[in-house]
């Protein structure tokens, strides 16, 4: 008999719902302690270089805090509460928002009109989604790449649905990249594709919503 991927995947994500609860218990509150007498002790520093290592130590503190929300919030999402929305003008503020970091890195960021593109979303999770793999692919192009946006109707199993593709010029991915690109905290500096939740989030999304993501990275 084949185990059920599915039923796999939920007893995968309960695990992981347990760790990120006991986690964040036992650990948020000496992060909380590090940051707070950080706070307390930087505005009667005078020493420049102690000064520094005190920025730099709540600077760690707040990563580590963040680092546990991600991972609650991957393992127990909110659920999303959809509505009606326009995926075009979602992609277009997402846009907007992100362009100055794609100019610091180097990279031209541009998005192809669609038209409107209906949808039923959560908009605060379909905004994380196209920010989360708009970003990736920032990242990826990075020094003189570039970022095309474009969304598109399609019939999916017989039904009008929504399309949208990210695509980046970077140098690609290996079939072992792909194959856990979606899992927590996958180093892939190498493909340019950053360290965390970013891409898990976005997953996270898709499949609340129904959504499918697929990755594509021809060789060269």
């Amino acid at each position: 008999m084949n185990p059920d991927p599915h039923s796999s995947l939920d007893e995968k994500l309960r695990a992981l719902a347990e760790l990120a609860a006991g986690a964040g218990h036992e650990l948020n509150n000496p992060v909380a302690t590090i940051s707070g007498h950080v706070q307390q002790l930087l505005p009667g520093e005078r020493d420049p270089d102690r000064l520094q290592a005190l920025q730099t130590i709540g600077a760690q503190a707040l990563r580590i805090r963040d680092m546990i929300g991600d991972l609650m919030l991957f393992a127990r999402p909110p659920q999303p509460r959809p509505i009606r929305l326009d995926l075009q003008a979602v992609a277009e503020i997402v846009v907007s928002k992100l362009a100055s970091e794609a100019h610091q890195k180097d990279c031209r960021l541009s998005l192809r009109s669609a038209g409107p593109l209906p949808v039923l979303g959560d908009p605060a999770h379909t905004r994380t989604l196209f920010s989360e793999l708009t970003r990736n692919s920032i990242e990826a192009a990075a020094g003189g790449g570039q970022v095309v946006l474009e969304g598109g109707q399609i019939l999916h199993e017989g039904r009008p649905a929504a399309r949208w593709v990210w695509s980046d010029n970077g140098r690609g991915l290996q079939a072992h990249e792909r194959e856990h690109l979606f899992d927590p905290f996958l180093s892939g500096r190498q493909a340019g594709r950053g360290l965390g939740f970013g891409l898990a989030k976005a997953w996270r999304i898709a499949t609340l919503h129904q959504a499918i993501l697929r990755v594509t990275s021809p060789v060269g």
